[in-house]
């Protein structure tokens, strides 16, 4: 059966090719696009806004504050000029007094939050296997086999195993 070019292809792991997600086509505006969304939203508060947001709909910003436990008044508010300027987060202000300020996911904002199931399903799967790993890292004792930085320090004969 010949490849349909349009359906996208998966890597030895199983994972999606690059190709397929991103063809040597692409537009760079979105390769630019893809490099400043990851690096802000894999920051952590980004990903705790938009889950919070997610789970419990509109919020007040110390609503907000008080449901995410550790983050300053000063990374919150930064947090969210950002996604509100990406458009994933929709600011209300009430014509009241004292004025009141509300928070929600755009339905674009919602969208990303779905992306990032994906993420907790495989944490949630992965979870024991990761424990296992970093237990038996701060051990000295590889999880799957001797570790190729090791093999590689001790074959150079520096005596020295890793980072």
């Amino acid at each position: 059966m010949a490849d349909n070019p349009h359906e996208p292809t998966a890597s030895a792991g199983g994972m999606p090719s690059r190709e397929a997600c991103a063809p040597d086509d692409h537009d760079p505006r979105i390769a630019q696009l893809m490099n400043h969304l990851i690096g802000r939203i894999a920051a952590k508060w980004t990903i705790l806004v938009l889950e919070t947001l997610e789970q419990r709909g509109r919020l007040r910003f110390h609503e907000l504050q008080r449901a995410i436990l550790g983050v300053s008044q000063k990374v919150l508010t930064s947090v969210l000029r950002q996604m509100e300027r990406d458009g994933l987060v929709q600011r209300t202000i009430h014509p009241e007094v004292p004025p009141r300020v509300e928070y929600a996911l755009t339905p674009m904002g919602r969208t990303l939050g779905q992306a990032f199931c994906g993420v907790w399903l495989w944490a949630r799967q992965h979870l024991a296997d990761v424990e296992t790993a970093r237990d038996a890292f701060d051990h000295g004792t590889p999880a799957h086999g001797a570790s190729p930085l090791a093999e590689a320090g001790t074959a150079a004969g520096s005596g020295v195993s890793g980072p």
